[in-house]
């Protein structure tokens, strides 16, 4: 009979854990879907049958009269907001007070390979934002095209050899294999040979970063559900003993000093040479209210991290914004005509060779990337953290230190509210002439202030070359297995990917031969 009343203890005291913030945004009158013990809103996530873009985007479209909707991941609370002026606010205006992702629940038990730009907050983003940004200036970029030429030429001969065979080409695979080659050369001064070696060890590397196997699923779960319990779990540790012995290769190909190169490694390196990053912290002020000075110390663990991050974001978000634009263009032939017109125009100006400054001129190719994204972002939501509690004046809404809110891209690019028949590709969008200033603050795909991607001009750069060096090649039309709408692969965590790859036709252009 004790045993029978613990038992009956046990559980209930589950049951109210499971349930303990749940009557957070009932309490502040904001709507929300009723939360399930240890769940929230966010089972099927959990379950991997939906990704988080499209569960954020079912309650944006769920409740179309509300500025914001309330959401629980677990028992945590989170907020999806659905109005531009707010957005603005949370990112740029008020980002003191969003500072901080959120993404790692324990700051002192941050995993060695998520000490990255990307997913660290308070000083230590600070600091790593300020010593990087260096690395992307115009000069910087311009100085690498040589090397984004060669892959280009590599793309061109692998979609050359499968076009001469009639046979289906995946373009999320071959413009992957391309960024993958791209950021190795550029980022580390890599061979990686993904273009023409099938089996690259690279592009292995870099098709693993982002799918989740049950383990890691189960992980991911339990640190959201028992997150105390389970601080300590890792979800990238079977990549973590790859990326480091990667990055001591580099470095002892450079007998641990900047090699004059240039690039992100170097950059890495001559961090760790001056040993301490020193800047303005983010976090702690003085008395005065100054703020106080913040130090980072640069060590082999935390050059890969960013090592990480830069391969990972890099190839990822690229790979899946050029093959959207490219499986659009199949649907759009008179659109992929336009674009043909513009890119030999163009190159007929640069003795037909592809330049730094030819792309630039390729200003209706870019259009076309730009609605590409809008229509499928690679990042299908923005996430910022409540760095301290903050009232939305708005809507007379005070939220806690440690809500996360998330910026609903996916949807809010496809609202006809913003977007005139959102569904329809149409690059005319993004002529200045026509583009809606009052979109300023919905069209995100790379974010805006000063989490903004530090990568945004190479991402930009090196997307626009490779879709110019196919372009110029080929046309590109459906396969018989496309489909028009892929399948979203609920899988990955941020970044959207489709299932079964976007298979297109590559035909040579007669011009060309």
């Amino acid at each position: 009979m004790i045993t029978l009343a613990i038992f009956i203890i046990i559980i209930c005291g589950l049951y109210l854990y499971g349930k303990r913030n749940h009557k957070y945004w009932e309490l502040k009158g904001v709507k929300h879907d009723k939360p399930l013990p240890f769940f929230g809103n966010n089972a099927r996530n959990f379950l991997v049958q939906i990704s988080v873009t499209q569960l954020i985007s079912e309650f944006y479209w769920k409740y179309p009269n509300e500025k914001v909707v309330g959401f629980y991941r677990a028992s945590r609370p989170e907020l999806i907001i659905r109005d531009p002026e707010m957005t603005k606010k949370i990112l740029i205006s008020d980002f003191s007070n969003f500072y901080p992702r959120g993404l790692n629940n324990h700051k002192d038990q941050t995993e060695p390979l998520l000490r990255n730009l990307f997913f660290v907050d308070g000083d230590v983003w600070r600091l790593l934002r300020q010593r990087m940004t260096p690395a992307f200036t115009s000069g910087k970029l311009k100085a690498m095209f040589p090397l984004i030429v060669e892959r280009a030429e590599k793309l061109q001969a692998r979609a050359l050899s499968a076009s001469k065979a009639g046979t289906t080409i995946d373009a999320r695979d071959l413009m992957a294999r391309y960024t993958t080659d791209f950021i190795g050369a550029c980022g580390f001064g890599l061979q990686s040979d993904s273009l023409q070696e099938e089996n690259s060890a690279f592009r292995k590397l870099g098709a693993t970063i982002f799918k989740r196997n049950p383990r890691d699923v189960v992980v991911l779960m339990l640190k959201e559900i028992f997150p105390t319990m389970f601080k300590s779990f890792k979800v990238f540790s079977r990549l973590e003993k790859q990326i480091l012995h990667l990055v001591d290769e580099v470095q002892r190909q450079r007998n641990y000093e900047p090699s004059g190169r240039n690039d992100f490694i170097d950059l890495l390196l001559e961090c760790k040479k001056k040993c301490t990053i020193v800047g303005e912290s983010i976090e702690k002020v003085k008395p005065d209210g100054t703020p106080e000075v913040a130090t980072l110390e640069m060590d082999d663990e935390l050059i890969a991290a960013q090592v990480f991050v830069f391969f990972a974001a890099g190839f990822e978000t690229s790979s899946s914004a050029t093959s959207t634009t490219l499986h659009e263009l199949a649907y759009h032939p008179e659109v992929q005509s336009k674009v043909h017109e513009e890119i030999d125009r163009v190159l007929a100006k640069y003795d037909n060779k592809l330049s730094y400054d030819a792309i630039k001129e390729m200003r209706y190719l870019e259009w076309a990337f730009k609605e590409g994204m809008r229509i499928f972002p690679p990042l299908g939501f923005l996430i910022r953290e409540c760095a301290r509690k903050y009232t939305f004046e708005e809507i007379n809404l005070t939220i806690d230190e440690g809500v996360r809110v998330f910026i609903p891209l996916q949807a809010m690019h496809n609202d006809p509210k913003y977007f005139d028949n959102p569904s329809e590709f149409r690059p005319e969008r993004f002529d200045p002439a026509n583009f809606d200033a009052n979109n300023k603050y919905i069209y995100l795909p790379f974010g805006v202030g000063p989490r903004a991607c530090i990568g945004e001009r190479l991402g930009l750069m090196q997307s626009l070359a490779g879709l110019a060096a196919i372009l110029a090649r080929f046309s590109v039309r459906p396969a018989p297995s496309t489909i028009r709408h892929p399948l979203v692969d609920p899988n990955p965590g941020s970044v959207q990917t489709v299932k079964g790859g976007i298979p297109l036709l590559f035909i040579e252009r007669k011009q060309c031969k």
